[in-house]
């Protein structure tokens, strides 16, 4: 008998909601305003990149600022757009979510985003939609690393064989199989073949709680994992 589903862990932004669109809306006019230029194709290259390491080729790209600084900075413009604009659920992904709390499937968020801006996207969820959140400031090593969803894991109580991780980016996706859980890669602004996703879905629309745990039942039992 395979390991059983304990938990699925959330990507968020792209994953759960469409706030890359807002990012890339608050990191041209800031490196416009000391100057440079940035690109649609500089943007797509920091989609699921730790905040720290992107702040960092934001000072190469000429933003006189301190990382922190920069961060903050870019974290308060995205926030401000949530407030304006709302919460913009990716397609399926809400109900998805609904569906295994239903189901008694405990959930995490892991995110590169600050903790102040993932509870401020929980909080506009009008359900108890997580049992915990692992944030880029909570974490010693960001996404590529598996340290967020190994930490996600142990805050749960549970190896990484028991969770499914669901993921936008090719750096997300890197963290998630280097942690050991079993991952679903859903292409957003980027692609995601060859990246190393052990199920690649277009989209979470008509998803259900069942789904996942199928996935992960064939995916244990492929790699051999069994209780």
């Amino acid at each position: 008998m395979s390991t059983p589903l304990s938990a699925v862990l959330w990507d968020m932004d792209g994953t759960l909601v469409d706030t890359e669109p807002y990012w890339m809306a608050a990191e041209g006019p800031l490196v416009e305003s000391f100057g440079g230029t940035w690109s649609h194709e500089q943007a797509l290259r920091l989609v699921g990149l730790g905040l720290d390491d992107a702040a960092r080729i934001f000072q190469d790209a000429g933003v006189r600022m301190g990382v922190h600084d920069i961060v903050d900075h870019l974290t308060d413009d995205v926030m401000r757009q949530l407030g304006e604009k709302g919460v913009p659920f990716r397609p399926g992904a809400r109900e998805l979510l609904a569906d295994l709390r239903r189901a008694g499937i405990r959930t995490a968020l892991v995110t590169m985003s600050l903790s102040r801006m993932a509870r401020r996207v929980v909080d506009l969820i009008e359900f108890e939609a997580f049992d915990l959140i692992v944030a880029g400031d909570e974490v010693t090593r960001p996404k590529p690393f598996p340290d967020p969803y190994l930490r996600a894991c142990e805050l749960l109580g549970i190896t990484p064989g028991e969770a499914v991780a669901i993921e936008d980016s090719p750096n997300g996706l890197r963290s998630a199989v280097a942690s050991g859980a079993a991952v679903i890669g859903v292409p957003h602004m980027v692609s995601l073949t060859g990246v190393g996703a052990h199920a690649l879905w277009p989209t979470l629309e008509d998803r259900t709680a069942a789904d996942v745990v199928s996935f992960h039942r064939a995916h244990r039992e492929r790699t051999g994992d069994v209780a």
